[in-house]
């Protein structure tokens, strides 16, 4: 099972008729950190004429959104409709307005805050989470070079090495590259190295 979210908090942020808005957006996992992320934006900018936001959650299907005072369906219906366009869940979006002084109408209000989302998103960097396994490697000494070097030529992704009286590498790995892996490693180790399953975790991968 896949899913695509954001890999870290970011914010970017434009002009629009002499209104700023600025997006933020980070990834959460629940209600509470959503909700707790878009009362720190808040208290941020309150000065803000508009903290809009929005929120989407794997968990139950959660989405909710808030037009913070804007004309309803200007503000946290095209913020939220962003998120989903973009196919991403577990991801919160806050979009501040500075009101300018000049009135943008509904259309320019939907496209502002539309644009908002958009640039917060990309600025917290969509990523592709993919359930891996996580694997435990371990050999002696004399094996750790090959050994280190045929983790991440067949897609592990190293998360912690241990030098113990054996090295102990631990890594993730896709399911579908773990027979790959284990007659590589057998190969170039003469079945030497040892390797093991202890677990499942979803781990962020690029999306180019």
């Amino acid at each position: 099972m896949e899913y695509i979210t954001v890999g870290q908090e970011g914010t970017d942020e434009f002009v629009e008729r002499k209104s700023r808005f600025i997006g933020t957006c980070r990834p959460v996992e629940t209600e509470e950190e959503a909700l707790a992320f878009i009362a720190r934006v808040k208290a941020k900018y309150w000065d803000a004429s508009h903290n809009v936001y929005a929120y989407v959650l794997r968990q139950g299907g959660v989405g909710r959104f808030s037009d913070d005072g804007e004309p309803q369906g200007t503000a946290g219906i095209p913020v939220i409709e962003t998120l989903k366009k973009a196919g991403v869940v577990d991801v919160a979006v806050v979009a501040t307005r500075y009101f300018g002084g000049i009135l943008l109408g509904g259309g320019g209000l939907i496209r502002a805050y539309s644009h908002t989302a958009s640039i917060g998103l990309a600025a917290a960097q969509k990523v592709r989470m993919k359930e891996c396994l996580v694997m435990e490697a371990d050999c002696g000494y004399e094996q750790y070079g090959r050994v280190q070097g045929l983790v991440p030529e067949n897609g592990g992704v190293v998360e912690d090495t241990e030098f113990l009286e054996k090295v102990r590498l631990r890594f993730y790995l896709e399911p579908e590259r773990l027979e790959g892996l284990k007659r590589r490693l057998a190969d170039a180790t003469a079945g030497k190295a040892g390797l093991k399953e202890a677990g499942k975790k979803y781990v962020p991968f690029p999306i180019a």
